[in-house]
């Protein structure tokens, strides 16, 4: 038996077949789990049938009000039941605020970003938590750019140093309600996300030969690395944040 059977979760962030988003929902129904997908807007959602078809459980969430959070989650449970896990996928700052110096980082801009790309994990989490089933598990990405000074990451960067804050507070406030929370700090890889950073090209060949052995991770193992989170297997990993960078954070 896969170790997802049985397990209902939900999915958000995929773009298109490059998002780790993507990498994770396929490990995920591998592994026999039965996945919900979330879209922000009707063109997010014309992408993802091209992925999924139409008879795929989709539900409409956009992050950027807790009306919308409530109403997406309330529309879950309505037609899907109660939950066994949450993938937290969803990230933006302005591409402007990515350069430069980030004294220059304007007041809107941060906001925004850590408003989408961290406070998003804490809307989500609290309309998801009536729904969570015992032993269930939230998983989110994020990135070394969050614990290192990296070229062209800056906001990005702030933003993920405070969802990574996020995991562990959340962790030890839903360890007793039966629910782990953890992250994966993922290598980098061309998604549609990372071509939004200027130069990428050079991260991500900075990034493959910094790995011992020459050769960049993929959302495949991103997403396998997710479906073990999610599962009873890592029942004892609780406010982590899982390097799965095929070693790049060593160096």
């Amino acid at each position: 038996m896969s170790f997802l059977t049985d397990k209902q979760i939900i999915v958000t962030g995929v773009a298109n077949k490059k998002s780790i988003a993507w990498g994770c929902a396929k490990a995920i129904t591998e592994q026999g789990g039965d996945v919900i997908y979330t879209y922000q807007n009707d063109r997010m959602k014309k992408n993802l049938v091209k992925l999924v078809g139409e008879e795929a459980k989709m539900v409409e969430l956009d992050v950027s009000t807790d009306q919308n959070i409530e109403q997406a989650f309330q529309l879950i449970q309505e037609n899907y039941g109660k939950i066994d896990g949450l993938v937290h996928s969803i990230a933006y700052a302005n591409k402007e605020e990515l350069s430069g110096g980030v004294s220059a980082i304007s007041r809107e801009g941060f906001s925004m970003a850590q408003d989408i790309s961290a406070y998003s994990l804490l809307a989500i989490t609290k309309y998801a938590l009536p729904i969570l089933n015992q032993g269930s598990s939230i998983v989110t990405l994020t990135y070394m750019g969050s614990v290192r000074s990296i070229p062209n990451y800056n906001m990005m960067g702030i933003a993920k140093a405070a969802l990574e804050a996020e995991v562990r507070y959340l962790a030890t406030e839903l360890a007793p309600k039966g629910v782990r929370v953890n992250a994966i700090s993922a290598g980098a890889i061309k998604t549609l996300a990372v071509t939004g950073v200027k130069d990428y090209q050079t991260l991500l060949h900075l990034s493959e030969e910094r790995t011992p052995d020459k050769v960049s991770v993929t959302i495949d193992e991103v997403g396998n690395s997710c479906a073990f989170l999610l599962s009873p297997l890592a029942s004892g990993i609780v406010g982590d944040i899982i390097y799965v960078d095929k070693g790049v954070h060593l160096s």
